[in-house]
């Protein structure tokens, strides 16, 4: 038993190591007084963070990010209960190939979704523009959300809605008082991960954003130019939020289930 455990951490270990390497590296790396990534480091500078969040675009950038993602999410987490909600509660004729459509964007490649989503948002007018990027950040999100609230409303007694209404209260009210506060830790969850999923997305913004650029599309410009430490800086910067976000959505289906 103790060598499987033993052998089980070791794995585990090996594995996190793996993914989390190059990205510990490059934030070493972002507080390193060299230009170029070599080893032996330099000395210990905040002079990339510094150079990096000087640049007025780099503001810019983040503003466009912090609100495509705390919009894209909201959005993407309402449409996903909405449509958790409706598989846990109704049934109705064709509702497989409802849910297979709620669900397919994810299954979509990122490249055909960017083309289609700036073929559809020039049509509207909407192309280049940030509420652009927040209906491609939804259509996207959505779907996770969803995933992550019908899990929760399986876990409910569907006769604790019955017993709401026959109490008198109204549908709406037996939802505000009943399914919503037992899934507001999936929905506080959900909401945390399709940010982060919004915050953290390229390809589909590259596609869209045109002028109004995002912060990885705006990394990927950086990069074009040459090797500059102030992507180390601004990566670093975003794998945080990002961690930050999706730990937090973590910690609540954790502690939820535990209890």
């Amino acid at each position: 038993m103790r060598r499987s455990n033993a052998l089980t951490w070791i794995y585990l270990t090996a594995l996190f190591g793996f993914v989390f390497a190059p990205i510990v590296t490059s934030m070493v790396f972002s507080f390193n007084s060299d230009r170029f990534p070599t080893v032996p480091l330099g000395h210990f500078t905040l002079h990339w963070y510094e150079t990096a969040f000087a640049r007025p675009e780099v503001w810019t950038a983040f503003r466009n990010s912090l609100i495509a993602a705390a919009t894209a999410g909201a959005l993407s987490t309402a449409l996903g209960f909405a449509t958790a909600y409706t598989d846990f509660r109704y049934g109705f004729r064709f509702k497989n190939a409802y849910l297979a459509l709620a669900l397919l964007p994810p299954t979509i490649p990122l490249v055909i979704m960017g083309l289609a989503m700036l073929a559809w948002l020039a049509r509207l007018g909407l192309s280049g523009t940030l509420p652009g990027i927040v209906i491609a950040h939804t259509v996207m999100g959505a779907p996770f959300a969803m995933a992550i609230c019908r899990l929760r409303l399986q876990q409910m007694d569907p006769s604790l809605e019955a017993a709401a209404w026959n109490l008198g209260a109204s549908p709406w009210r037996a939802m505000r008082n009943v399914v919503v506060p037992f899934s507001a830790p999936a929905i506080i969850s959900a909401y945390c991960l399709t940010a982060a999923v919004s915050f953290d997305e390229f390809i589909v913004a590259w596609f869209v954003s045109g002028l109004n650029k995002t912060v990885p599309v705006m990394i990927l410009e950086i990069l074009q130019g040459n090797v500059d430490p102030q992507i180390n800086a601004i990566g670093t910067v975003v794998f945080l939020t990002s961690m930050t976000l999706v730990i937090a959505a973590q910690l609540l289906i954790l502690r939820k289930s535990a209890k």
